[in-house]
């Protein structure tokens, strides 16, 4: 196994074992329940923006998924504290062109951090809804859209 591959197991399987940022949110500014019916994800998405509306103070999430859903929710919302709201967006499309396959962030100029970890999941394309599913939920909370889905 390659150090690469090992380093994105070891990484899913802490992410999975002890997300981060996982509970409620009951002073949320946006929240969105998404839901994977391919594999049955289903995690909702808290986000608290400032005064402004223009950064995200907090972000948390909730719900049942597998490992990789949990880890990619896991690491979007600790990735995300503290940024603005048009950093969010423009790391949702890097994120998700990166995983289909559309971006190298080896090569092509990204912000996406510890997330490159999930370029491989572009190797299973039924895994991507599973690495997308957080970030299509907290876009849908962005555009307050109460539910969303990877289909």
């Amino acid at each position: 196994m390659s150090q690469a591959n090992e380093l994105y197991q070891q990484v899913i399987l802490d992410h999975n074992r002890n997300p981060r940022n996982y509970h409620p949110m009951p002073d949320a500014t946006y929240a969105c329940q998404g839901y994977n019916p391919l594999c049955g994800d289903n995690i909702t998405i808290f986000a608290k923006a400032d005064a402004t509306g223009q950064t995200l103070e907090d972000l948390s999430f909730q719900g049942n998924g597998c490992a990789i859903c949990k880890a990619s929710s896991s690491l979007m919302t600790s990735q995300l504290k503290g940024k603005p709201v048009s950093e969010a967006r423009e790391l949702f499309q890097e994120f998700h062109a990166m995983v289909k396959g559309d971006l190298d962030p080896e090569t092509a100029p990204n912000h996406l951090g510890k997330l490159k970890l999930f370029q491989g999941v572009k190797e299973y394309s039924s895994r991507i809804k599973c690495a997308t599913l957080a970030w299509h939920a907290l876009m849908g909370a962005l555009d307050r859209k109460e539910t969303t889905s990877t289909e």
